[in-house]
């Protein structure tokens, strides 16, 4: 793992202190790492809503009907299959020449 050095004004640090000692966190660190991954979590929802909305935009709309959405999984799980198969192709080593 990487470290970085962060500067905080005084009333940041003492409250990054204060939860750590409050025993939410077992470090800085620690309380550092669930702030960066909320927010990570929070722009992958911005760009899934972002993506949607193109495609709502975009895109013919269709009834998701029970057949669609048996199609739609049939289609995934297919394709799931595929995926797991060439990934499992034994890798042959290259010729000597």
């Amino acid at each position: 793992m990487q470290t970085m050095n962060i500067s905080l004004p005084d009333p940041m640090k003492q409250f990054v202190e204060e939860q750590v000692a409050a025993g939410a966190y077992s470090s800085a660190s620690e309380y550092i790492r669930e702030l960066v991954r909320g927010d990570q979590k929070r722009q992958a929802k911005e760009q899934l809503e972002q993506t949607l909305l193109q495609a709502l935009k975009e895109g013919d709309a269709v009834e998701a009907t029970p057949e669609w959405w048996a199609a739609l999984r049939q289609e995934v799980r297919g394709r799931s299959k595929r995926r797991r198969e060439s990934d499992e192709a034994p890798v042959l080593p290259a010729k000597a020449s």
